[in-house]
């Protein structure tokens, strides 16, 4: 598991991570190197040596100093670097895949757990990516390069202290595997958190209106707690690898000082040696620390690479994509024998629903009858349990849907709902949605052909001198629910799809604004095929086929104008019983209560 995020995600940087290697060695070096040149000064000066050989073991021991601080710089930048893009490819990879999961995959997890998972988890891997390895290396070489000199200088001192280094390491490596646990107790916590203010926060509003602001605090602070205690338990965990190196090297203090006091008295041993001693013990005892803190960086790794892993390999529950093109031209769609369900309970059962390229179906029934889920899965958002769904369907032939390239799915299907998400950007980018291809001419024809010219130089206008430049708060703040939605048709229209889906998209506009929207409506269904999801009768009025939705059944489908005209009808008695107002204000109409 380790191996294959390295060798994707460093593999690639090899340019940067080999001499990234080559300077971490050079420092290694270096690092050894001085401390022979403070024992050759140090038993020179005591020897009475010459002022000039001192001078020049001070400025060569000043030269490597100097030296290994800009080795330092340098390899610190090139960690930060290869860590830094290693982490954001890895970022970018989740992101790619989350977005290629299916619905139902969503359904079951905030946001703000989604956000932690990309982005926490891969956070905690940037020293993984950028130092770990390399850093494990270079302190093992340190650690022998050390034990190497120590038994040159007295092999009873090298065996005292190969002992003392190799029962840190065992401690270490016993329990790194109990603290990985806890820090990924430790990352779920902190998900869990985020995932809570994500949804509150995004709910303010509704919170503030009903008074539940008190209620939403005592649950962040149950949340709160449990992070807390599992950090705490994470981090105490971890501090076991640092008491443990520390009680080892305070009983290697306490031998160096006694062995070194021994040989010199023992006149065995220079002063200068001693000192060189004391020092390797010293730089061993850093050593072992940074593998200390690689131990415990390697905690928090195991747990977030674990936890990203586990994303990684989580398939979507829609079937394999295919590459199967649709074509130009309104879209024939076909809905053959559909069952979908959620959960236990069946949406829809055994819908069929065909309709031919140009034509319009307005599609009632009541909320939660399963019309928006037709939408949904005409878009693949999820794929039914039983039976199939077709575009471009001529002479009884089409393309199941399983079998389309999703890029090719969504540039020819589009879709307006009640609910328009516009970001922080500009007017221009909300409208193509960051592409940059498309030209601002194109956008400001698609909008004078939607009727919305008027609309649009109403905006205030920028330094820039083009409304379109001008910025949008995030999720439309400043704008009308209509203002939003005039957006998204201007959005759809730019793709030019064969399919337009219009999911309720007028139920909650003024009067004003919806005549505005009505003449939009007109110019993007124009050569298009389309299915109006409505709540108005007035919406339906210019669909060629009505279906009626009721407990996931189609209990009525015909053309509009026959309907209309036949008494027997449902879609008559809607006409008769309620022909202004929405229908959700109806009776029971015919035993049939269509809202």
């Amino acid at each position: 598991m380790y191996y294959r995020l390295l060798k994707s995600y460093l593999g690639p940087l090899w340019r940067r991570t080999a001499p990234l290697g080559v300077l971490l060695v050079f420092g290694v070096g270096l690092d050894l190197l001085n401390p022979q040149i403070v024992r050759a000064f140090i038993d020179t000066a005591q020897a009475g040596g010459a002022p000039e050989t001192l001078a020049g073991a001070a400025m060569l021991y000043i030269g490597i100093a100097i030296v290994g601080q800009i080795v330092a710089v340098a390899d610190t930048y090139l960690a930060e670097s290869v860590g830094q893009e290693a982490t954001n490819a890895l970022r970018a990879d989740l992101t790619a895949h989350c977005l290629s999961l299916g619905m139902a995959f969503h359904d079951a997890r905030t946001p703000g757990e989604m956000i932690e998972r990309v982005d926490g988890d891969v956070a905690a891997l940037a020293n993984f990516f950028s130092r770990f390895v390399l850093s494990l290396g270079v302190s093992a070489l340190m650690l022998i390069g050390v034990l190497a000199l120590l038994y040159r200088e007295d092999w009873r001192i090298g065996v005292v202290f190969t002992v003392l280094s190799a029962a840190a390491l065992l401690a270490m490596e016993r329990v790194r595997d109990l603290g990985a646990r806890y820090v990924r107790n430790s990352r779920q916590s902190s998900a869990e958190v985020i995932g809570f203010l994500e949804e509150r926060l995004w709910g303010l509003p509704d919170v503030q209106a009903n008074g539940a602001v008190r209620y939403v605090v005592f649950r962040a602070e149950e949340r709160l707690r449990a992070l807390f205690r599992a950090s705490r338990m994470a981090f105490l965990v971890g501090s076991i690898l640092g008491s443990i190196t520390s009680a080892v090297f305070a009983f290697g203090t306490v031998a160096v000082f006694a062995l070194g006091a021994y040989f010199y008295q023992a006149g065995t041993m220079t002063l200068g040696a001693v000192f060189l001693m004391f020092q390797y013990t010293s730089m061993l005892r850093h050593h072992l620390y940074q593998i200390q803190r690689q131990a415990r960086d390697f905690q928090s790794a195991s747990a977030s690479v674990s936890r990203v892993q586990e994303l990684l390999d989580t398939a979507s529950e829609l079937a394999a994509v295919g590459c199967e093109r649709l074509g130009d031209g309104p879209l024939g769609v076909e809905i053959d024998r559909v069952t979908f369900a959620y959960g236990a309970e069946p949406v829809l059962r055994d819908v069929s629903i065909r309709l031919a390229p140009g034509r319009v179906l307005g599609l009632l029934g009541r909320t939660g009858g399963g019309k928006t889920t037709i939408a949904r899965l005409l878009l693949r958002l999820y794929d039914p349990q039983a039976g199939t769904v077709r575009f471009g369907v001529t002479d009884g032939r089409g393309v199941d849907v399983r079998d389309v390239d999703p890029s090719e799915l969504y540039r020819r299907i589009g879709m307006v709902t009640q609910e328009v998400q516009l970001f922080r950007a500009t007017v221009r980018e909300n409208l193509t949605l960051f592409d940059p291809s498309i030209s601002d001419h194109r956008i400001l024809e698609a909008l004078d052909r939607l009727g919305l010219t008027d609309w649009l130089e109403r905006l205030p206008r920028t330094t820039s001198g083009s409304v379109l430049d001008a910025e949008l708060a995030p999720g439309g703040t400043g704008l009308s629910a209509g203002e939003g939605q005039l957006l998204a048709f201007a959005r759809v229209f730019l793709r030019d799809p064969g399919l337009v889906i219009l999911d309720e998209a007028s139920s909650r506009l003024d009067p004003g604004t919806e005549r505005l929207l009505e003449r939009a409506v007109d110019g993007l269904l124009a050569d298009r095929t389309a299915i109006l999801i409505a709540h108005r009768l007035s919406t339906v009025q210019r669909a060629d086929d009505i279906a009626i939705v009721e407990d996931g059944r189609i209990v009525e489908h015909g053309r509009r104008v026959a309907l209309a005209a036949d008494p027997h009808s449902r879609f008559r008695a809607l006409l008769d019983a309620g022909t202004v107002g929405p229908l959700g204000q109806l009776a029971a109409i015919g035993g049939t209560n269509v809202s």
